[in-house]
């Protein structure tokens, strides 16, 4: 395959790589952010630096390369920069392959992203309503493939473009769930839930439910008949009630702003206010076990290889430091999130975490200082610079066989540390052990929040910033997990007495 072959969907319009190789790699380095193929010999590096010292501290593994080899070659392979003879190194060509191959959601060949191959000119292209369909369950499709009284079909306020409701849950599910597999997931489960009720009810299709429809779905979730909403006796537990009756309403609304529908009658559906005023987290790990967590982290060395210590430490201080959700340090390829960003002022380094939080709203987290050096040696262990550049395209955390690493991947390297922990403080600390054991990485943010609002007293809209939270009192139901001001109020009121 010839470079040119290849289109780059990341620029608007789409364009084609150059057909030379070499110009290809220098465009996809300029692209990217990062190397991706450079000769390098000692001519060449005196022509970019004024001196061999500089020099060194800039590419140190080159220099190194060059002690013994006349032309050393830097390339990019499987989220690192790596130094090689060029007699040892790949070829252009390969290397190319693997990068383009690396970055597949942004580049395509011809025939994959609709354009010809001799001509360049735009083919039909898939409607993004036929892509979506893959994300509905196909035993529901013949049923939802239809539309109800209320569906705003022929108007040119109909948004969403679509004809039926199968092709509105799949914009539906792709535009609010699609983000995390759990959230599809159980995105999934509730609308299979609905449509069974719907059956047994002689109702449907969707968009053709009323409000009176709807709040006897509701009473049927708190007590459901043997043949309605579930295949199960007994009752639906409360929590599963919540989340049914939310992703219904969360449904409904995105049909109706989005002019599928001409009026949401889920309206009022839920009554989020009282749930969140009731969230009271209270899973999350005490200062004792962090700490045994955080020095575990710090010393484990063991035979492991560098880069994998590194990208461990880089985790577990991303996610112990900025709160973030678990999914939030996933690479998007389309956002180009989560990324780093330096600013340098007055002397100091300031670093933010940019992520790509709920409802595809971005987020600017500051770290602190103590996660700088770090993500540094993180950083310079994979071959990139210390610093992030704002022209950096390459995946925040790496995954060892190519690409980015994947929430699962996330979740286990989380889990593994709670786990040598544990395995640590087993003869000393059984029950703390055992905590240990049970905890998963999301009770890092909990323990995040709850030293901003308990610790610390960060006032409420700047830790909800922070968190990413919808609702300010999500954030202040941390306040409810620790007693020892209330308690420091009533100790001060009444201690003349």
């Amino acid at each position: 395959m010839k470079p040119a072959d290849w289109i780059d969907g990341g620029m608007t319009p789409p364009r084609r790589l150059p057909a030379d190789t070499d110009a290809a790699l220098a465009y996809l380095a300029d692209t990217l952010g990062h190397v991706v193929y450079t000769r390098w010999t000692l001519a060449t590096i005196r022509s970019r630096y004024p001196s061999l010292a500089e020099a060194k501290v800039a590419h140190p593994a080159v220099m190194r390369q060059l002690l013994d080899h006349a032309v050393v070659i830097a390339y990019w392979d499987r989220g690192l920069v790596r130094t090689s003879a060029i007699d040892d190194a790949p070829t252009p060509e390969v290397v190319l392959q693997r990068v383009l191959r690396t970055h597949r959601r942004r580049f395509k060949l011809s025939s994959e992203a609709g354009l010809p191959a001799a001509t360049g000119e735009p083919i039909q292209e898939a409607s993004r309503e036929t892509t979506a369909l893959a994300t509905v369950p196909h035993l529901l499709i013949a049923w939802l493939a239809r539309a109800g009284r209320f569906a705003n079909v022929a108007s040119a306020t109909n948004t969403l473009g679509v004809g039926n409701d199968a092709q509105a849950a799949a914009l539906f599910l792709r535009d609010r769930a699609c983000r995390s597999p759990h959230t599809l997931r159980a995105y999934r489960t509730e609308l299979r839930r609905l449509v069974t009720w719907c059956e047994a009810q002689q109702l449907g299709p969707l968009s053709d439910l009323t409000r009176h429809n709807l709040l006897a779905y509701r009473q049927a979730l708190r007590k459901p008949a043997h043949d309605a909403v579930d295949d199960r006796s007994g009752p639906v537990a409360e929590t599963t009630q919540a989340r049914a009756l939310a992703v219904i309403a969360s449904l409904f609304r995105y049909w109706t702003e989005t002019g599928y529908l001409i009026a949401n009658p889920a309206a009022g559906l839920v009554h989020g206010g009282r749930s969140r005023a009731s969230f009271a987290p209270q899973r999350m790990l005490p200062t004792a076990l962090l700490a045994a967590c955080d020095a575990w982290v710090t010393e484990a060395t063991n035979d492991i290889d560098a880069l994998v210590i590194a990208r461990r430490r880089a985790i577990w201080t991303l996610y112990r430091y900025a709160g973030v959700r678990l999914v939030e340090l996933v690479w998007s390829d389309g956002a180009q999130l989560p990324r780093l960003e330096v600013d340098c002022s007055d002397d100091s380094e300031c670093w933010t975490l940019h992520v790509l939080g709920k409802g595809s709203k971005t987020r600017a987290i500051p770290l602190p200082a103590l996660c700088m050096p770090i993500l540094k040696t993180y950083r310079q262990l994979r071959g990139l610079p210390p610093q992030p550049s704002p022209y950096e395209h390459a995946a925040l955390i790496h995954g060892l066989k190519g690409g980015s690493l994947h929430s699962s991947g996330l979740y286990d390297e989380v889990k593994a540390i709670f786990a040598a922990s544990a395995e640590r403080l087993e003869k000393t600390d059984h029950a703390g052990a055992m905590r240990l054991r049970s905890a998963s990485p999301h009770w890092l943010r909990h323990g995040y929040a709850r030293q901003l609002v308990v610790e610390h007293q960060v006032p409420l809209p700047a830790a909800q910033a922070l968190l990413g939270h919808a609702s300010v009192q999500t954030t202040a139901g941390y306040a409810k997990t620790d007693l020892s001001q209330l308690r420091a109020f009533v100790d001060q009121t009444f201690s003349d007495r």
